[in-house]
């Protein structure tokens, strides 16, 4: 995963693509044995940062994304495009690929 220098508030995804930045991923099991890193899974849980404007349709007209940005949501656990950003991880999606909202 490359590390970019650009700040957050300079990207905004195109069509229905969703940038969210990943949870931390878990450090201990609930037994607690702490985790080393080669044994940790890829998060699947994070926080819409951004939005496109939706997916466009043949008339022209665009269909609004279903999530807002500060939404938390489930994504497919291979999904997206890994982005780092300082120390901070990023991934970018398209809206198919999230399964669900967190409440």
């Amino acid at each position: 995963m490359a590390s970019v220098a650009l700040p957050v508030s300079r990207i905004k995804p195109l069509g229905e693509r969703i940038f969210l930045k990943v949870q931390a991923a878990e450090e201990k099991t609930a037994g607690g044995i702490l985790l080393p890193d080669t044994a940790k899974e890829k998060p699947q849980i994070g926080e819409v940062v951004a939005v496109g404007a939706g997916q466009k349709k043949d008339d022209g007209s665009r269909t609004p994304v279903e999530v807002k940005v500060g939404d938390k949501v489930l994504y497919s656990k291979y999904a997206g495009t890994d982005i780092k950003l300082g120390s901070e991880d990023y991934v970018l999606l398209s809206e198919k690929d999230i399964l669900a909202t967190v409440v």
